[in-house]
Order: structure tokens, then sequence, then C-alpha cells
């Protein structure tokens, strides 16, 4: 049984930074793709981005692209979302979810029902 858990939210200033874990436990993220999404009340869960955990490939929604990074740690079997120059729109609760299937279909992997497993989410809130 694989269980995600996202850590690291919580509230933050317009321009201000946060960094968002998803820790993986019962399988470790040898092979597949993690993503990130985030959802509003009464709103679909969009796609943040994702990482390939075998080569490392990153893909982001525009939205984010060139202020939220994606990075893995091997050693804690960690995925991070670093999110600097955050703005109101942020606002959000913050998904991780994985799959296992390794292949890099960018894509297909801005879809929610692409992964297998998904964590509880976590809060993040940006002030104006």
């Amino acid at each position: 049984q694989v269980q995600l858990e996202e850590s690291g939210g919580g509230l933050v200033q317009a321009g201000g930074s946060l960094r968002l874990s998803c820790a993986a436990s019962g399988r470790t993220f040898s092979s597949g793709n993690v993503g990130w999404f985030r959802q509003n009340a009464g709103k679909e869960r969009a796609f943040v981005g994702v990482i390939n955990w075998n080569s490392g490939n990153t893909y982001y929604a525009d939205s984010v692209k060139g202020r939220f990074t994606i990075s893995r740690d091997g050693d804690k079997n960690v995925v991070y979302l670093e999110m600097n120059n955050l703005n109101p729109e942020d606002t959000a609760v913050y998904y991780c979810a994985a799959t296992f299937d390794s292949r890099w279909y960018t894509l297909r992997r801005t879809q929610t029902s692409s992964y297998d497993y998904w964590g509880q989410g976590t809060q993040v809130t940006v002030s104006s």
C-alpha cells in the first residue's frame, strides 16, 4: 500500500516563498512520475507540474512556469515543490500524486486520471 503525505503548506505574503514536500511510504520512488496539483473549493483539481523520477525531466503549467520548481531526493524518497514569487491566485490546497508508470507523456501527466496514488493535500494561502 502506497501512501503519500504532503507537508510544508501555510500562510505567506504575496511575493514570498514556500517549499512543499511529498513523502512516500510503502514503496520507494524508484521509477515513475510524481505530479503536483492544486484545487480550490468548487473548482476542478488543476495541474501544477510533474517530475519523471527516472530522468528528472519536469513539465509545468504555464501559470507557474518560472516561479515553481519540482525536484526529487532519492535518499529521502521525497519530491519537493519549491514555490517562489507567490501571489494570491496561488492560494489552494496542493496535492501530490504518483504513478509508477515511468513513461514520460507530458500531456497525459497533466490529467488527474494519469495518477494512481494521491496525498491528502496541504493548504497554501497567499495574502495580498
